[in-house]
């Protein structure tokens, strides 16, 4: 017996049908919040995991530690609905001291190094040595530096032990990578991580190791998620293998993979 179906029931069978196929966890959604060093391995990665689980994932965008109410901490106290946080090591234990984080979920990713980027085409500095890097900050018109965990290593540490703390603040901002594209700054100092594909700018290298500051960026479950597992696999395959590349290709290296 042949059954015979209406152009409706067609057309409504072909929407259903592939929604069906898609895996119950499809139907999940989760709210990550990360910091400016791990966004870009971040957005690279998700694409994989996305496909591999069905958990949906948005991201928002917050600073790691300092002062304002774009740090990740001011955020999730005025009430920001978020189930994974992503930030600096110093910044995650400054949230789990404040009881913001699930206790044992946190979990260390990747870590990059200090760099220096100049607008593209500019000459780059020599930045080899200390000696040629504080030539650089004395001889640089403007500067920018984050006002982050590494701005607040290179303000109250770096800058002193050169010698350069009252010149570069007379010359420096906050504005990040984004004002040396636009020849608003003529170098920026931050992770690798955030300087390395951004257009309009040039990667000039890394700074000498004996002032050098590894930032490790850190993941954890905010306390109260209501989304835990589905946090806790996403957590899982950022310290995995499988976001390895991602984490690479951004200029950092994958801390742990399992």
């Amino acid at each position: 017996m042949m059954i015979r179906l209406s152009k409706n029931t067609v057309g409504l069978l072909a929407v259903l049908l592939p929604l069906l196929a898609i895996p119950s966890a499809a139907w999940s959604q989760i709210r990550v919040m990360t910091s400016g060093g791990f966004a870009a391995p971040l957005k690279a990665a998700l694409p994989a995991f996305e496909k591999e689980t069905g958990i949906a994932v948005t991201v928002s965008l917050g600073k790691s530690q300092g002062a304002g109410p774009e740090t990740i901490a001011a955020q999730l106290k005025n009430g920001a609905q978020v189930d994974v946080v992503i930030l600096s090591r110093e910044g995650l234990n400054d949230l789990a001291a404040d009881g913001r984080i699930a206790a044992g979920s946190d979990a260390d990713i990747a870590k990059t190094p200090l760099g220096v980027a100049v607008k593209a085409g500019a000459p780059k500095p020599d930045i080899a040595t200390v000696a040629g890097f504080k030539d650089t900050l004395l001889r640089a018109k403007s500067i920018t530096y984050p006002s982050s965990t590494t701005g607040i290593y290179m303000v109250t540490k770096l800058f002193p032990q050169l010698g350069v703390a009252k010149e570069v603040a007379a010359k420096s901002n906050n504005a990040g990578i984004a004002s040396v594209a636009k020849g608003e700054a003529e170098i920026a100092i931050q992770p690798v991580s955030e300087l390395l594909h951004v257009p309009g700018t040039d990667f000039v290298g890394i700074l000498p190791q004996e002032i050098q500051y590894i930032s490790v960026f850190s993941a954890g479950l905010v306390k109260g998620s209501s989304h835990e597992d589905q946090a806790t696999r996403l957590v899982r395959f950022l310290t995995s293998a499988k976001a390895a590349d991602a984490i690479r290709e951004s200029g950092m290296e994958p801390i742990k993979t399992r």
